[in-house]
């Protein structure tokens, strides 16, 4: 198709990807924000989040032409093809999703829409949110269009313009097919449907994911009761092609800016239509247990006994390759053992400055100067290449425990100190290879 002029109303982690995204791809992208000392940077080309290729791409949209960055989307939608909805729909009361952010922006600019122009909901919304925006702008000749976004964090460039599929869902005809052309380019499959089924599938995905990420860390409790080891267990089941390889690495938990708010989102709107989604509301319950059970192992690592203990963290973020913390387990974690009475010191590649009841050091190694015990809670390869030897010299007691099952657990071994991680057993011996 011929370009398109787009706007991406918010330039969050979705909006600056999307509207970048859509610049290379020949479109002409205009993202409207609110926040004018944010435009300004993102205008000159400085991009604050930390995502592989994003400053490098928004900085080619720039100097083409294609991109660019304005205060407020009133003006610059009069001349729009298509109004990418970016914006935040954070956890409200309740755990529902709080629409407030895009009930404001439709509000804003629904009476200077060209007749034509297709709203689309980028951000993650519950079903119905499309007939909703429908009834909000008054008028039938703008297409509202649900086009879910599926972007992991550190991957989020190489997944837009590489998806598994592309999913648009509009009740308006054609509205759905001009959206989906917009990526015709990348040559993925797309799933072309109505706006309630597009909005549920984000929802659905997520939350399979969630479940996922409990059953398997579940699993790897089992293993610990029956002394078994949860990487050949994994191992075995990823080769099973309807199961696959992804999702099935145990942690402390899952977190982020999407797992835990579409969980409980997708439980409100269950219960809106009297439905008990039992599955996932036992996968959001073994989260925290899970969570609980890492911090049960930290306590028997230090005698049992938390208030006073020295207690160093590996990672703060919810995953490596961002410097995200919301709703980050490595944060939750940290939270709990202060509560305790614990004396807690974190290092993250990706995170400075201070954080309640902790301090945040900027050198692994300080972690571990007077440590009782040092816990991994991010999968940062930074810390598979540290000094354990160094490591062991600096801490007071001898205790690592591994919550991703990061490093090679003979080195630390080899180091003079004790190592335990989630559903292995504490000898550690890895898998090295398949026959």
């Amino acid at each position: 198709m011929s370009a398109a002029r787009i706007v991406v109303v918010g330039t969050g982690y979705v909006g600056l990807t999307t509207g970048a995204c859509l610049a290379s791809l020949g479109h002409r992208v205009t993202c409207a924000d609110v926040d004018e000392s944010k435009v300004a940077r993102l205008a000159a080309g400085r991009v604050d989040i930390m995502e592989p290729g994003l400053a490098e791409l928004v900085a080619r949209g720039l100097t083409s032409g294609n991109l660019s960055f304005v205060v407020g989307a009133r003006e610059a939608v009069r001349d729009a093809d298509g109004v990418f909805l970016c914006v935040p729909t954070p956890m409200g009361a309740g755990g529902a999703a709080d629409l407030r952010a895009v009930e404001q922006v439709v509000a804003e600019i629904a009476d200077v829409l060209p007749s034509g122009c297709a709203l689309i909901t980028k951000s993650t919304v519950p079903v119905g949110t499309a007939r909703r925006i429908q009834e909000l702008t008054g008028r039938p000749d703008l297409p509202v269009v649900s086009n879910p976004e599926f972007l992991r964090e550190g991957t989020a460039v190489s997944d837009f313009l590489g998806p598994d599929r592309i999913v648009v869902g509009s009740d308006t005809p054609g509205a759905a097919d001009w959206v989906a052309n917009l990526y015709a380019d990348l040559g993925a499959p797309a799933v072309v449907t109505d706006a309630a089924s597009a909005e549920l599938v984000k929802y659905a995905a997520n939350c399979f994911l969630a479940m996922k990420l409990s059953y398997v860390n579940a699993i790897a409790e089992l293993c610990e009761r029956l002394g078994a080891d949860i990487e050949p267990v994994t191992l075995g089941m990823g080769y099973d092609r309807r199961i696959g390889r992804s999702f099935l690495r145990p942690g402390p938990g899952w977190g982020g800016s999407c797992l835990p708010k579409d969980t409980s989102a997708l439980l409100r709107i269950a219960e809106s239509v009297r439905f008990d989604f039992e599955l996932l509301d036992a996968a959001v319950e073994e989260n925290i247990a899970q969570r609980d059970r890492v911090i049960a192992k930290i306590a028997g690592a230090v005698g049992g006994r938390l208030a006073g203990a020295r207690i160093g963290l590996l990672g703060l973020a919810f995953k490596a390759g961002t410097n995200d913390l919301r709703d980050s387990p490595a944060l939750s974690i940290a939270s709990v053992l202060c509560a305790h009475g614990a004396e807690v010191t974190a290092y993250d590649p990706a995170v400075q400055g201070e954080l309640p009841g902790m301090l945040v050091v900027d050198n692994a190694y300080q972690v571990a100067k007077g440590a009782d015990v040092v816990v991994v809670l991010t999968e940062w390869s930074d810390f598979t290449r540290l000094d354990w030897a160094y490591m062991a010299e600096l801490m007071h007691g001898d205790a690592v425990v591994d919550t991703r099952n990061l490093l090679e657990p003979r080195v630390v071994l080899d180091a003079g100190l004790s190592w335990q991680g989630i559903g292995r057993p504490r000898a550690g011996a890895r898998v090295t290879s398949v026959s």
